[in-house]
């Protein structure tokens, strides 16, 4: 089991399309689990702005093999082929989400090497959007300003909401989540937990196998790469 996340430029039109259709497991060999948002990158302040011809796939796939037939082979795979693409291995989960392995661990102290991504994933209540959104605020503003953030995204399809970020080693990402004296990202958590803005959500940690292409002119692994030398 493996995952990823595409992010790409597009036309107008093929951003509606991407957006209308969701890929399905049943009609693509090896896909687990799929969804579709916009882009809006992380900020230090103000509301988010989305991209509207930015567009993301986030997915699980059962192996490689399945994963190298879309980008060749699928009319999707084409159309996000122009953007920057992500190949994961996940190694640690918090929640649950379909697609990633419920086995993984959950200690907040995982060795791994070299840079890592995190995707926040939700499924939000929309009675608590305001809530959740007056929230994420707060921590996404913190995460731009954390040392060892290479670069990141929110992405958003309501009632789909994430985050991707490309940090630089995982003390780094997790001295931002939860390390002492950080109080905006554990503060989201601990009203969360109190009153929950999801119906499902999960936070995991990948290492990153693979990073091709770019968005920008900028390929955030090779950033993140020079950054923990």
């Amino acid at each position: 089991m493996l995952s990823s996340v595409h992010i790409a430029d597009v036309s107008p039109r093929q951003a509606l399309r991407v957006l209308a259709r969701p890929p399905r497991p049943n009609a693509i060999p090896g896909l687990v689990h799929a969804d579709v948002a916009t882009a809006a990158p992380l900020r230090r302040g103000g509301l988010p702005r989305p991209q509207p011809s930015r567009v993301a796939l986030v997915a699980s796939w059962d192996n490689e093999a399945a994963l190298e037939r879309f980008d060749t082979d699928h009319p999707l795979g084409a159309v996000l082929s122009s953007g920057w693409r992500a190949r994961l291995e996940p190694v640690r989960l918090w929640g649950a989400w379909p697609g990633i392995p419920d086995d993984l661990p959950r200690s907040r102290v995982v060795a791994a090497d070299g840079p890592v991504v995190v995707l926040t994933l939700a499924r939000t209540r929309m009675s608590h959007l305001r809530r959740f959104l007056s929230e994420s605020l707060v921590a996404e503003r913190r995460a731009v300003e954390a040392p060892g953030l290479a670069w990141g995204t929110g992405l958003a399809r309501p009632p789909f909401f994430a985050t991707c970020s490309v940090w630089t080693d995982a003390h780094a990402a997790s001295t931002y989540a939860y390390g002492p004296g950080e109080t905006a990202h554990p503060g989201v958590i601990t009203t969360d937990r109190q009153r929950p803005f999801h119906r499902r959500s999960a936070f995991v940690r990948f290492r990153p196998t693979a990073m091709t292409g770019s968005l920008g002119g900028r390929n955030p692994l090779s950033e993140a790469a020079l950054q923990s030398r």
